[in-house]
């Protein structure tokens, strides 16, 4: 199997502790004035969403967790599992609103294809893309004088509240970062 030493930690990285996935959310090379270089590094458990912080020394190897990744059309939110479709095979599968995360579900709209991880055959997370385009559903009207580059909030049709330039008006779409929540530019 597959091993990831301390200089191949960065973000996005993935590695098993014990036998669970994480995923490598921020990390920083740190060079004491003594002593030999480390990484301290925040990570995320793919199965539970929980981040920890791990500090990791030259010489420290960590496995590569065997994932498979299936994408899949979100369906609905049934209220106790999110719904997914294989759209090969037609296989349905519900995670938790855990397995998902917050910040995952808060962009997630019908009909949107995602990423669903599994690990030794159970499905553990969701990944979504990075940018995708929405239609704003609700936003303060612009009035004269509103000043150029300033901001409002706008509501998205996934429910998101992002900030978005004043010319942006209810009913236009829009692309925005999912991972961050910045919106990006108008929709062509």
């Amino acid at each position: 199997m597959a091993t990831i030493g301390m200089g191949e930690i960065k973000k996005g990285a993935r590695l098993e502790l014990d036998g669970v996935p994480f995923r490598v959310i921020e990390f920083q090379h740190v060079k004491p004035g003594k002593g030999a270089a480390f990484v301290r590094a925040k990570i995320k458990n793919l199965g539970t969403g929980k981040v920890i912080e791990k500090t990791v020394h030259a010489g420290d190897k960590f496995e590569v967790p065997a994932l498979e990744q299936t994408t899949m059309q979100y369906l609905y939110d049934d209220g106790e599992y999110l719904q997914f479709m294989d759209t090969t095979s037609y296989e349905q599968i519900g995670l938790t609103h855990a397995q998902v995360g917050k910040d995952t579900f808060d962009y997630m709209v019908d009909g949107m294809e995602a990423d669903i991880l599994f690990h030794n055959g159970k499905a553990i997370s969701v990944e979504i893309p990075d940018t995708y385009v929405y239609e704003v559903v609700q936003t303060p009207p612009n009035f004269k004088g509103d000043s150029q580059g300033g901001k409002k909030p706008a509501t998205l049709n996934s429910g998101a509240v992002v900030q978005v330039p004043f010319h942006i008006l209810e009913g236009e779409k829009i692309k925005v970062n999912t991972v961050d929540g910045e919106y990006l530019e108008k929709a062509k």
